[in-house]
């Protein structure tokens, strides 16, 4: 497979995988149930879950064998708190990403690996586009924003291999989900 290739030459290069960071995230245009085609479905489920599972399975090996490495899965607020914008096959593959997260904490700390899930509100980012109603200019300027995530990417690769950090919330201080300002139109 692919990712098992980028395995092999990171390998011949490096030697080892410190690191992972998964962060694949697409969506439906038409993302409700009344609206949601099967293909659409298994195309969100096959590059939000299945693609992240297949890059972790990938490294777990290495990761294991050298007795360490982290691994950093981008999730989504709506992994958390599913809404009818986000629809619900983001919804569900972004709760799974936490699940999957928490199962490599489960089986994978006693050789050294460790795993957090990062949940970000609204960031801005191209995935907007794909959404009923896309966001302003304005909007998007006081949204989390793709060098904000880089950070706290940054911030949870540096922290000790003795430290886990399970979980990392992100979100817009001016978070339109408190409001009520992010909500869905109706699909028909």
């Amino acid at each position: 497979m692919l990712w098992d290739l980028a395995v092999d030459k990171i390998l011949a290069k490096h030697k080892r995988i410190d690191i992972l960071i998964t962060s694949a995230g697409i969506n439906a245009t038409k993302r409700n149930f009344d609206v949601l085609t099967t293909d659409a479905w298994d195309d969100v489920v096959n590059i939000n879950l299945n693609g992240l599972f297949y890059c972790v399975h990938s490294v777990l090996p290495t990761m294991r064998a050298q007795k360490g490495g982290l691994i950093i899965n981008v999730s989504s607020w709506a992994g958390l708190h599913p809404s009818k914008l986000t629809g619900p096959a983001y919804n569900a593959t972004k709760r799974g990403v936490l699940a999957l997260t928490e199962s490599i904490n489960t089986e994978e700390c006693a050789y050294g690996i460790r795993a957090s899930s990062l949940l970000p509100g609204e960031v801005a980012t191209p995935i907007l586009e794909k959404r009923p109603v896309p966001p302003t200019t304005e909007q998007r300027a006081r949204m989390v924003q793709p060098e904000d995530m880089g950070k706290a990417i940054l911030f949870l690769a540096q922290m000790p291999s003795r430290t886990c950090i399970n979980q990392m919330i992100v979100s817009p201080t001016l978070n339109r989900h408190f409001i009520g300002v992010v909500t869905a139109p109706l699909s028909k």
